[in-house]
């Protein structure tokens, strides 16, 4: 009897580690090139002292990974010279079929400390949708974003403080993205990761 207990604790401490093993962070950028990226639109990025950079107007760097549940986390900073400063991360998000260089299709997590619906706030291609409860966010500083979705549940924490809960289903897979909103403003990321969090069916 002793011995079939002891077993089946060690059974349960490798099952345990396996799983916590599964569990690992995963980077979607190198800090050296655009390796498993892929670009739409008239942004233009680069990587400047192992950061991803993007300048220019309008346009979108997506991953090359695809998700349908996960969460992810990345650093941020925005900043402007003679515009205000928006952009945003995407997930669960395609570039659209009819115009690539157009909006993609999927959820955002705002990224603009000038407007109502500010940082924080999740967006629906061109709709303000998940409400922020505060603006923890200033253009020209740092900040840390995650983003965890699973199934229609989806919450975004600026600074490891949630600030965003919200129910939707509509998009279901799809890329992680940055967006390039306008001239004269400037986006960066880096320390981008992510946890696949998708059953097996």
């Amino acid at each position: 009897m002793y011995k079939k207990s002891v077993l089946l604790v060690l059974i349960l401490a490798v099952l345990a580690l396996t799983c916590k093993a599964q569990e690992k962070w995963i980077s979607l950028f190198n800090g050296k090139d655009l390796s498993g990226w892929f670009i739409h639109g008239k942004a233009q990025w680069s990587v400047q002292n192992g950061i991803l950079t993007g300048v220019g107007g309008m346009g979108h760097i997506y991953t090359d990974v695809i998700c349908t549940d996960f969460e992810a986390k990345g650093t941020f900073r925005i900043s402007a010279e003679n515009a205000s400063g928006n952009s945003g991360f995407y997930f669960r998000s395609n570039p659209p079929a009819d115009n690539p260089d157009g909006f993609p299709r999927g959820y955002e997590a705002q990224i603009c400390n000038s407007q109502d619906a500010f940082t924080g706030w999740l967006w629906k291609p061109g709709k303000p949708t998940g409400k922020a409860t505060e603006l923890l966010t200033k253009d020209g500083e740092w900040f840390q974003y995650r983003i965890k979705a699973t199934g229609s549940h989806i919450q975004f924490w600026i600074n490891d403080k949630l600030v965003m809960t919200y129910d939707d289903s509509e998009y279901k897979s799809g890329h992680f993205a940055i967006q390039g909103h306008n001239p004269g403003m400037k986006i960066e990321a880096k320390e981008l990761f992510y946890l696949d969090l998708s059953i097996p069916k």
